[in-house]
């Protein structure tokens, strides 16, 4: 079921043990200490005491809320020595954001989001679109990003870079034209979608806001199920699913808006 605003809402059968555990999931990523947590280990290993002198609160409370990150396996902890002191130095647990770690979190709150599932009378949407907020507006890439739903790529992110961004299958033959660190080029096994030589379709920056547009591809490009004309540039919303192709062998993307460029 689509809404007013572009979004999917996707309704499903209660699933009392899912839905506790979700809740659980944002109440653990949308308290503000832990954010700050993430934000104080996100390029260095620290142990508690230097994260706990950083966000200014106690050692006990902050040993709390790196235990809850744990649990979400957004974090990892690994033996090191602490730093040298007058009794010298000892063995101490420190922490570190797990790679891929938060961009992990964004894309599957992303993906809630954009789906804004319900579970019978308990509408999620609103909690996951804040802590979605809150960790995107620390972390998130800038600008937009596509996001792979299923197939040998499911849950891959693209950042999408520059003012227009070429999307297709791989093509061994377009080495050295083609940016692998800008475009968005998705393996072989998407075999409904034509290969970036000649891409399927471009993603273009355009006046503030974002447009696609197919480029005679097979299959035919379709945003929200509606397919758009060859040639025709169609804007893009936060949320919008971009189907590439069509049946098992075709690409499906979520089009997701994060954070402005500064």
């Amino acid at each position: 079921m689509r809404q007013d605003d572009g979004r999917h809402t996707l309704v499903v059968e209660k699933d009392q043990d899912f839905l506790d555990e979700l809740s659980e999931y944002l109440d653990i990523l949308g308290n503000p200490t832990r954010l700050r947590i993430l934000k104080s280990i996100e390029r260095t290993p620290k142990d508690i005491r230097t994260i706990s002198r950083e966000i200014e609160t106690s050692y006990e409370n902050t040993k709390k809320h790196v235990d809850k990150l744990l649990t979400v396996g957004v974090i990892r902890k690994e033996a090191g020595m602490s730093a040298p002191t007058a009794k010298g130095v000892h063995p101490v647990w420190k922490y570190s954001v797990i790679p891929g770690g938060l961009e992990a979190i964004i894309q599957n709150l992303g993906l809630f989001g954009n789906l804004q599932v319900t579970f019978g009378d308990s509408d999620l949407g609103p909690r996951i679109e804040e802590v979605l907020g809150r960790v995107a507006g620390e972390f998130g890439p800038k600008g937009a990003v596509a996001v792979v739903v299923g197939g040998p790529q499911d849950g891959q992110v693209f950042p999408i870079l520059g003012e227009s961004v070429a999307v297709g299958r791989a093509d061994p033959a377009a080495e050295g034209t083609i940016d692998p660190e800008r475009d968005i080029v998705l393996s072989d096994d998407y075999a409904a979608v034509t290969r970036i030589s000649r891409p399927h379709c471009r993603i273009f920056r355009a006046g503030g806001g974002w447009q696609v547009e197919d480029r005679g591809s097979t299959g035919g490009t379709a945003v929200n199920s509606t397919r758009i004309g060859t040639g025709i540039r169609t804007g893009l919303r936060d949320g919008d699913i971009i189907d590439l192709g069509k049946g098992v062998k075709g690409a499906r993307l979520v089009f997701k808006v994060m954070r402005e460029e500064e």
